[in-house]
């Protein structure tokens, strides 16, 4: 590992920055550099566009053209996991939840951090007609948008398992590519893992299988629809749910004379849902709401959900108090 003469400084060549990255990684080069870990990361997407390549540090464990499996899997005995989807990124200014999802999983230290779906929002490759001549973001700007908040969102995390269960948008990206280019399978570029290494992706995550009162499953889409279908949820599945797609944010608890108390959530959407990207509703009514959920586990079973809500611009609702983000 370099040392001394040999430590990485901002202003290195290319080949010395490509060394270091192999060997150190982007966020320990960028404390070692006393550069921004931002900065390092764009760095590295502008030479793999230049040189054509893949840049890994040494803890990357996903190949980028991986399949996507069915199920993840997540044991948590003691602690905590921020659950939060629907971010529908666009560049420009982060939304409140966004702001606080971060700030939270810095505070809070949890186990897991787990993207549940729509991270992406992808509206030019959308197989909807665009609504007049309404302006969207380009896709690439999309996509260096949505990286830079999952690189902060990654370093707030840590060493924390960062898990991102694939929504309805998120699939644009491939499908599209898949439908119209199917050749391209193998090139990079492709995939969304050729561009966000750091996260697993998966469509479901089952924290604490076979655990009575605490098994989880976390998914993007709920089995049933509806402003009634939590508790249906729950009893169809016969264990905890988290879901988004809907944008809704609520919770209901069920229990009988057999189990445990089992939880239906909605966690929220991180995106406003003021914001142009929901233009689509024609300013029809919406009964949803920004934030996300905490789920924490003791004994590998589970405590009540806490939601984290849009109080205002800069403040949250989360565990009876306001927090300024």
């Amino acid at each position: 590992m370099p040392t001394g003469d040999n430590q990485p400084g901002k202003l290195c060549s290319d080949d010395d920055f490509l060394r270091y990255i192999k060997e150190l990684g982007p966020a320990e080069y960028a404390r070692r550099s006393g550069g921004s870990e931002r900065n390092v990361h764009k760095r590295i997407r502008n030479l793999e566009r230049s040189l054509k390549i893949r840049i890994v540090g040494p803890n990357n464990k996903f190949s980028p053209t991986q399949t996507y499996p069915g199920r993840l899997n997540l044991e948590v005995e003691n602690g905590s996991v921020l659950i939060g989807g629907d971010f529908h990124i666009w560049p420009g200014p982060e939304s409140t939840a966004l702001r606080a999802f971060k700030k939270l999983v810095a505070e809070t230290k949890p186990k897991a951090v787990i993207l549940n779906g729509d991270i992406m929002d992808c509206p030019q490759i959308s197989r909807h007609p665009p609504m007049s001549w309404e302006s969207l973001p380009a896709l690439h700007e999309e996509l260096e948008a949505a990286q830079d908040h999952l690189n902060d969102i990654a370093k707030a995390a840590g060493r924390a398992r960062k898990i991102w269960l694939l929504g309805n948008h998120d699939q644009r990206f491939e499908t599209r590519l898949a439908t119209v280019a199917p050749e391209f399978k193998k090139i990079h570029g492709v995939h969304l893992s050729d561009h966000f290494g750091l996260w697993e992706k998966g469509w479901s995550c089952l924290i604490n299988d076979r655990v009575e009162g605490g098994a989880t499953m976390v998914k993007h889409i709920p089995v049933s629809m509806g402003e009634n279908s939590l508790l249906l949820n729950v009893r169809k599945s016969g264990i905890s749910v988290v879901n988004n797609h809907a944008h809704r944010q609520n919770l209901v608890q069920l229990s009988d004379y057999r189990h445990f108390d089992l939880y239906g959530v909605d966690s929220g959407m991180i995106g406003d849902k003021e914001h142009a990207a929901f233009e689509y509703t024609q300013d029809s009514p919406k009964n949803w709401r920004s934030g996300f959920v905490e789920m924490t586990y003791s004994g590998k079973r589970h405590l009540a959900p806490q939601l984290a809500t849009k109080w205002d611009d800069k403040t949250m609702q989360f565990k009876g108090d306001l927090v300024r983000v």
